[in-house]
């Protein structure tokens, strides 16, 4: 089977763009089935840095034509940023989002579990589970062995740099935070860590608010009161799920006279956006999207460059791994038929012989026995390994369709 990515990423499309075809874990679940069942396999990863697409399949231009299909029936205007890759590309560039390698931020964190959730929704076969599960390995591996996912190396460790670097100091900065998911809570921690207070959480369910307030010591609001502080918070930092904006212009209008002048902070890391935009267009107010973080990233490029590099061997090492065993699936079964219709051949003529071995021993038997299976590895070992040689080679299919041929296995496949 051969495999097709089609995608939109932070590379070709901003963030307005990629918001049109982001999709929760809950909607990307579907959306994988559908392709399967048509395809054969199927994994939607959808993250604030891309929507991917990734099918398993007979047929490359089918595939593509479906996955393409998908993505633009969430957004005609996406056309000009689709990207398509195929086969060990697809692989390669999977194991290099995996690592971090692709990201916004490289080396973040939160990336690699995105995949595994990404993986354990989608629909799964023999190609896409062994691609995802080594896509894993390949994350954890070159996280282990470099230093590429040291600080700051997430979407999260950058809001809270960026937010340092417009108060210049956070000690005592009321924080609120709006969403209580893993992006959210990251976030907070390293705003915590900068000297800022966590003062309210707000989200939807309140039960889950209060949970993650109670680990900051903090109070628990729901959604629709998020108005409430605006007034007394000076950073505002929003991750949630939502599909229309959380916090809208006339909101932080309606709070402006008890603000009293002083300036409001605040930082979306959500796709699609939680903050209405037109909010940075009022006085002392200051909106940054996830594309924004793009600057405080530049920052800490250099230094990571060398690990990064490091990161990309582990990968490139991994991809080939994959490459390999991917190429093999198209000789291993020619083998197979090829040694199976020998040892049907082998035991058809010793059937065959019966009534001149009949006179023959057990042990002899055994012996005629050991001989001709000896005979027919022996015959078999080179063809084998030069197989298994050109399985790693553009040739494989070829060697696999001419000893179909030569040895009449077509009616096998």
């Amino acid at each position: 089977m051969m495999i097709t990515l089609v995608g939109v990423s932070h590379h070709g499309a901003g963030v307005e763009l990629r918001e049109r075809v982001a999709m929760r874990l809950e909607e990307a679940a579907p959306v994988a089935s559908s392709l399967a069942a048509v395809a054969g396999e199927a994994v939607c990863l959808s993250t604030c840095n891309r929507t991917e697409l990734y099918v398993a399949h007979e047929d490359e231009h089918d595939a593509e034509s479906l996955a393409r299909a998908v993505l633009l029936e969430r957004e005609p205007e996406l056309a000009s940023a689709l990207y398509r890759l195929h086969d060990e590309a697809a692989a390669l560039h999977l194991f290099r989002v995996a690592a971090g390698l692709d990201s916004l931020v490289p080396g973040e964190g939160e990336i690699l579990g995105q995949v595994r959730a990404a993986f354990e929704a989608g629909t799964t076969g023999a190609v896409l589970d062994r691609l995802f599960r080594q896509a894993l390995h390949a994350g954890r591996k070159a996280r282990s062995e470099t230093a590429i996912g040291e600080s700051p190396a997430s979407v999260s460790s950058a809001a809270a740099a960026l937010a340092q670097q417009v108060f210049g100091d956070l000690t005592g900065r009321r924080v609120l935070l709006v969403g209580a998911g893993k992006v959210s809570e990251q976030a907070a921690r390293n705003l915590i860590t900068r000297g800022a207070e966590i003062a309210v959480v707000a989200n939807r369910t309140l039960d889950r608010a209060a949970e993650l307030a109670g680990r900051f010591g903090s109070a628990a609001l729901p959604l629709e009161r998020i108005e409430d502080e605006l007034a007394r918070a000076d950073v505002v930092l929003s991750s949630t799920s939502a599909q229309e904006f959380v916090l809208t212009r006339e909101q932080v209008e309606r709070t402006a006279r008890e603000r009293r002048g002083r300036p409001l902070f605040l930082i979306d890391l959500a796709v699609p956006r939680d903050v209405d935009p037109a909010i940075n267009e009022l006085d002392g107010c200051y909106v940054y999207d996830i594309d924004d973080l793009e600057a405080v990233v530049a920052e800490t490029l250099g230094a990571r460059r060398r690990e990064a590099a490091a990161a990309e061997a582990i990968v490139a090492a991994e991809a080939e791994d994959f490459r390999t065993w991917h190429a093999s699936r198209d000789v291993v079964p020619a083998i197979a038929s090829l040694r199976a219709r020998a040892e049907e051949i082998r035991r058809s003529e010793l059937e065959k012989a019966e009534a001149r071995l009949g006179a023959l021993s057990e042990s002899e038997r055994r012996a005629v026995e050991s001989v001709t299976a000896q005979i027919v590895n022996k015959l078999l070992h080179l063809p084998t390994v030069r197989m298994k040689q050109a399985a790693a080679a553009a040739d494989g299919v070829v060697y696999a369709d001419a000893v179909r041929h030569l040895f009449g296995l077509e009616d096998e496949r």
